[in-house]
């Protein structure tokens, strides 16, 4: 009886140990800004955002040279003009400031929505290379260490760089 009572006793104390060795998860951390940044296709579509980006540019100085030139042109005549003729030319350049300021705020729009297109796939590339490399290391959660103040634990940065050939 005593032996069986030891017996029953190890199996509970065995049991509750397993079942707390089991709780226990693997936890990783990694850095997804220094990744994603460290990625070819980041630098190729920073590349391409910026050229947009330069090219909007261009033509909003365009405008504005155009506008400041009709603006001088309007002041110089204004004297010879009727009152009428010189409200209605006014009336243009308020008109083009309106149109050159909706297009600045159009091409910002633009750059950010091509921004977006342009790293989701980046963005989902990382991850799924980070979830293949936590589950080949046994990892159940990975954090992304750029908010999180690290003290130790496993940084799966350079083995995911490895996985993505960089």
């Amino acid at each position: 009886m005593k032996h069986l009572k030891t017996l029953l006793f190890a199996t509970a104390l065995f049991i509750g140990a397993t079942s707390f060795t089991a709780a226990q998860s693997k936890i990783a951390h990694i850095n997804t800004q220094e990744l994603i940044k460290a990625m070819p296709e980041t630098i190729a579509a920073q590349a391409e955002i910026e050229k947009l980006g330069k090219t909007y540019e261009a033509t909003i100085q365009g405008s504005l040279k155009e506008l400041d030139t009709k603006l001088k042109q309007y002041n110089a005549e204004a004297e010879a003009q009727t009152e009428e003729s010189n409200i209605k030319r006014m009336e243009e350049v308020e008109g083009m400031k309106q149109s050159l300021s909706k297009y600045q705020q159009q091409a910002q729009q633009d750059l950010q929505k091509k921004e977006f297109d342009l790293l989701k796939p980046i963005t989902e590339k990382a991850k799924a290379a980070i979830q293949k490399v936590a589950k080949a290391q046994g990892y159940q959660y990975v954090l992304d260490a750029s908010t999180l103040v690290v003290a130790d634990g496993k940084d799966l940065l350079a083995d995911v760089k490895k996985e993505l050939g960089i």
